[in-house]
Parts: structure tokens; C-alpha cells; sequence
């Protein structure tokens, strides 16, 4: 698919057309008289609310916004959290995390108190192996939540849990939910409407695709957020998000890696910019079982032909460097090098050809459609042309990539290359849990199948040996890029422009934001 070169007007008119494009007078959703509002971007439409279930970070922000869990992340510039709906949490042994509830936080829509019931409930749904809940890896070594009280309780680790403390119980699989308003609306699964809140904000309006609207949650009896509302506008090009803050239309956007190196050297007016070092991570994968990236010469052709820099120059300009795996600088399991360093055009060649194909083959390259990402394939379609692989871009729509990969019909053997972005936290394993054979038809879009790469992440996460743990990640790395299923490209950094009368509260990676922390400078 051939792609012109964007122009803003063009850019404002189909990438910010969950605001616009529908007819929806944009000004009249923002102008609420007399209220204090934070307007800020979601970069793709939300489809679910389930913490189990949930697609992208975007769907955290609002997720923590409105519920809480035992504890959760402090915003700043390192990874700490702090208590939340716990009053005390103290982990008595390698298997045991005591608990204690504040007592007197409500449910809203009158489901009462909150309970040890309902972190029983929520902890265990997800762990649950017959749910078959997209975030079970965060609960998988959970025994069972014993409840010893009302507000009190112990969660019982099967084995002892490394990741626990650092992405688990502080981000979105610990969130709290109401076990009486899942049964009251008889679920099993949670989409857009949160039932019941204990946070400090609720869902007051949402046209999907377009906005969602937080207000205050009048049963909320912690510290009074700064801002009376959150107007979260679904703008999924990055590009376009610039356009509309320069447009007045938002105080608050994560910008695409590109507009990094100008903004620098001149920011608009009365504007500030953060830049962090991302553990994001972007690769191009193959799906490996059908079609000709079944055979792994096909797959090594990739990656000795694919020239990550030209993607990275075209897409990134420069910004981003070229990544040795999906586990970050600084971060335990980090590789220094990649097995694969250089081009090797006439290797790439050669492969194709023992495998059949000598005079190359076509297939597409599948996308979010936003700018950078479109960018990026179009930048590796060049760049395998030079071994014979025709690649067509196809860009998909929010969450319709990932269900022509889940699709039990077999519509996922329509995949051939893809490039994609995941978000990261703070554990290695975070980074590794998607890639397991468990995976298939959920997350791990390869399809990738190996029982060492399974075997380590399930002992890695129990292993309390930091050295071994190391060793184990580079080695799960190690056996993606030996698949031919992978080429690493970047984790690249994340970029926020705000208003300068906006004092923002960002995770350290600048990925997350914490509403309830944010507040007028």
C-alpha cells in the first residue's frame, strides 16, 4: 500500500477524527463553564475496562484513575509505589503478603465498603487459568487470597513471586474491583462500564473513538484532585496530537519520537517538554506458522536483509537507537549486543533461496495506523525489497490487529510481517510473559513455541539469585532472535508536551500519567 506524504491538513483531518471527523463540535465537549478540566490524548480507542483484560496503558491511566489497588505506583522519577486502599501490607515471608484495608472506602452506586472480599475476588479472577485472562501471567504463582477479616487478609504465592512488588500488585492486575457489582450484573468480563469506582475520579461521559470524560467521584474521601475533570480526546496518529495541542485543542500529549529533535530546539509557546528513556519496545516479527515465514531460512533472510538503522532514520529520525532486545538499558536481562549485528544482503539472498524462493515472494507488513508506525514498515518494505521480498503495508485499526491474531477461524495465518510496540514495566518479566507458547492467540503474534523460553520464565520469576535471573532474560532473548521470528528495532523514549501551566505527574519512563497527581503550576 503506498502512502503520500502526510501534509498537516491532512493529518488533522484523518488522524484527529475521533474528535473531528464525526461532526462532533469539538469546542462544545471541552468548554465547560467554571470547571478546572485537564485535557489530554489517548492514543487509541479504549475497548475494556478489565484489569485482566485490558489492551494499553492509556486504558491504565483512566483504569487508576477511577479504581485503586493495595498499593500503587508513586509518580516521579524512579519506580516506587505507595499505599492505596492498604492501610498495612508487609510480606511476611517469600509466600505471604499480609494485609490490612483502610476502613470506611466506599464503593460507589451503593455496593457499600470495600472488603478483602473484593481483593480476593479480583486477585483470583485473574490467576484463575479457566478465565484465561490476558494478564494471568501477573497472578500466576497465586495460590489463594485468605481472608482473616473484614478488611484484612493474606495473599498466599504458590512459590516465591520476584515481580510481584514491581508489576504486579502496583499496576493494573492489582487493581481492586467490586465483586458484588460483577454479580449484581451477572459478568464475567468487564468492557466500558467500570460498574462501581473507589478511586478519586468516575466515568462521566464516553463517545467511543472520540472522548472519554472522568469527573470527580463524590464518594471519594482521599486528597481533592487538582482538576475537576479529565477529558481523555482519542487521537491514535501521533502526529496529529501534536497538531492538536498546537491547535489549543489539548494541554497534554505523548508525541511521536520524530518531533523530538525539533521541539527541543523550539517548543510552542508556553510549553514545556519531557523526554524519558522508554522500556517500550518495538520489533518486527514474523508469523512463523503458516506461509513462508514457516521455514526459518525465510525468517533468517529477514533478518540479515532488514536495515534496522534505515527504519529508525526513517521513522525516528535519528532519535531512537537501535535496541539489543525487548528488555531495556538498565533494567536486569538487558543484552549488550544482538546475534545479528549487520546487513548481510547476499546471505539474506542466499537463504531465500535454499528455501524455495529465489526470485523473493510478496506479503504485507501490518501496523497500527498511526504515522511513525506507518513509517517504519514502509522504511522495511525498502529495505527487503533488496532481497526480493515485495512487502505491502496494512495498516489496521485500534485492537484489529490483535484480533486478526487472536482469531480462533484462522484468520491470524493471514499475517505474515508485522511491527509492533509494546509498553513495559519496571520487571523483566513483563517483558517475557507475552512470548510464552501460552500466549499463542493472545499477545504472542509470532506464534513463537519453544519450551526453554517457557521454562525459564516460569523459574526466573521465583528465582531470588539477581545474577541468574540476569542470565536466564539474556537467554530468553538469546532464543527469540534464534527463532527468526524477531528483529529488534528500539525502545526509543516517550515524549510529553504540556502547557506550562500544567504541573504533570509522570511514571519515570514518562509513559504513565497519574491524574489524580496532577495539578495547575
Amino acid at each position: 500500500m503506498a502512502f503520500d506524504t502526510f501534509s498537516r491538513r491532512s493529518l488533522l483531518k484523518a488522524g484527529v477524527g475521533a474528535a473531528f471527523a464525526a461532526g462532533m463540535p469539538f469546542k462544545e465537549v471541552v468548554a465547560q463553564g467554571g470547571l478546572k478540566i485537564l485535557k489530554s490524548r489517548l492514543f487509541a480507542s479504549p475497548e475494556t475496562f478489565d484489569p485482566g483484560w485490558r489492551l494499553g496503558s492509556g486504558d491504565d491511566d483512566i483504569m487508576r484513575s477511577c479504581w485503586q489497588g493495595l498499593i500503587g505506583y508513586k509518580p516521579g522519577n524512579e519506580w516506587a509505589w505507595e499505599k492505596q486502599l492498604a492501610e498495612d501490607i508487609v510480606q511476611e515471608s517469600p509466600t505471604r503478603i499480609r494485609f490490612t484495608l483502610r476502613k470506611g472506602v466506599q464503593w460507589s452506586d451503593g455496593f457499600g465498603e470495600v472488603t478483602a472480599e473484593d481483593v480476593k475476588f479480583s486477585y483470583e479472577r485473574i490467576a484463575n487459568p479457566d478465565n484465561k485472562m490476558a494478564y494471568r501471567t501477573d497472578w500466576e504463582k497465586l495460590d489463594k487470597v485468605e481472608i482473616t477479616g473484614t478488611h484484612s487478609g493474606v495473599i498466599i504465592m504458590k512459590q516465591p513471586f520476584q515481580p510481584l512488588w514491581l508489576s504486579t500488585l502496583p499496576a493494573g492486575s492489582g487493581l481492586v474491583i467490586c465483586k458484588k457489582a460483577m454479580e449484581a450484573k451477572n459478568i464475567q468480563k468487564i468492557t466500558l462500564d467500570l460498574l462501581a469506582v473507589n478511586g478519586p475520579y468516575r466515568i462521566k461521559t464516553m463517545e467511543p473513538r472520540r472522548i472519554v470524560v472522568l469527573e470527580r467521584n463524590p464518594g471519594w474521601q482521599g486528597p481533592k484532585p487538582a482538576y475537576d475533570e479529565i477529558h481523555y480526546v482519542v487521537i491514535v496518529d501521533a502526529n496529529a496530537g501534536e497538531i492538536a495541542y498546537e491547535a489549543g485543542e489539548i494541554d497534554v500529549a505523548f508525541l511521536p519520537i520524530a518531533s523530538v529533535a525539533r521541539l527541543q530546539k523550539r517548543l510552542p509557546a508556553k510549553s514545556k517538554l519531557v523526554v524519558k528513556p522508554a522500556m517500550a519496545y518495538w520489533w518486527l516479527g514474523m508469523q512463523m506458522e503458516e506461509g513462508p515465514f514457516k521455514d526459518v531460512r525465510v525468517r533468517q533472510a529477514v533478518q540479515h536483509g532488514i536495515d534496522v538503522d534505515m527504519i529508525l532514520e526513517a521513522a525516528f529520525f535519528g532519535v531512537a537507537k537501535r535496541s539489543t532486545g525487548i528488555i531495556a538499558p538498565g533494567l536486569m536481562g538487558h543484552r549488550p549486543k544482538n546475534l545479528i549485528e549487520k546487513v548481510d544482503i547476499d546471505k539474506a539472498k542466499k537463504l531465500l533461496a535454499e528455501a524455495g524462493f529465489p526470485n523473493g515472494f510478496k506479503t504485507d507488513i501490518g501496523v497500527r495506523n498511526s504515522a511513525e508506525f506507518v513509517n517504519a514498515a514502509q522504511a522495511a518494505a525498502a529495505s527487503l525489497a533488496k532481497i526480493g521480498i515485495q512487502a505491502d503495508v496494512r495498516p489496521f485499526d485500534s485492537g484489529a490487529q490483535k484480533a486478526l491474531a487472536g482469531d480462533k477461524g484462522g484468520k491470524w495465518k493471514e499475517m505474515g510481517l508485522h511491527i509492533v510496540r509494546f509498553s513495559m514495566q519496571p520487571d523483566p518479566s513483563w517483558a517475557t510473559a507475552w512470548f510464552v507458547s501460552e500466549q499463542v492467540g493472545e499477545w504472542n503474534w509470532e506464534r513463537f513455541r519453544n519450551p526453554e523460553f517457557d521454562r525459564l520464565h516460569q523459574t526466573l520469576t521465583s528465582e531470588l539469585d539477581n545474577k541468574k535471573r540476569d542470565a536466564g532474560y539474556r537467554r530468553m532473548q538469546d532464543l527469540m532472535e534464534e527463532s527468526g521470528a524477531y528483529v529488534f528495532l528500539t525502545h526509543a523514549v516517550n515524549a510529553v508536551l504540556h502547557r506550562d501551566t500544567v504541573d504533570p505527574a509522570l511514571s519515570p519512563d514518562a509513559q504513565r500519567q497519574f491524574f489524580k497527581y496532577f495539578k495547575p503550576a
